[in-house]
């Protein structure tokens, strides 16, 4: 029997799914995970976050992005997964050039607000 390739071997290295809370680190990002368990005497469930550094090496994640890390070997003092894939993409706000396509320059420019009453002789004396 031959063995399978390395690529469709499953992995035994732990994979965790979580988002991207820093990217001001070069190569690296900080995936913020939620784990989930239960109380060892109540048996309810408990929310835990956990924050583990990655290697991003193109620099391919943002801020708010749900990221897949794997776990190898130590490649700095805190860093001990790598980035396997970007599961989703964080939203992001448009610049004032889409808004400014959309709705037209004269919309922005134009102040909506109230202007202020006068100030009459009473008040300035």
């Amino acid at each position: 029997m031959t063995a399978a390739p390395e690529s469709l071997r499953p992995s035994r290295r732990s994979e965790k799914v979580g988002e991207v809370v820093s990217t001001k680190m070069a190569k690296t990002i900080v995936v913020e995970v939620m784990l989930r368990s239960a109380h060892s005497l109540y048996r309810r469930g408990i929310t835990h976050h956990r924050r583990f550094y990655a290697h991003d090496e193109q620099g391919a994640c943002h801020l708010g992005d749900i990221v897949r890390i794997q776990e190898t070997r130590p490649l700095s003092k805190l860093k001990r997964w790598r980035l396997l894939e970007v599961v989703r993409r964080a939203a992001t706000a448009p610049s004032a050039a889409d808004v400014a396509r959309a709705v037209g320059q004269g919309e922005i420019e134009r102040d909506t607000r109230k202007p202020k009453p006068a100030p009459t002789p009473e008040q300035e004396a």
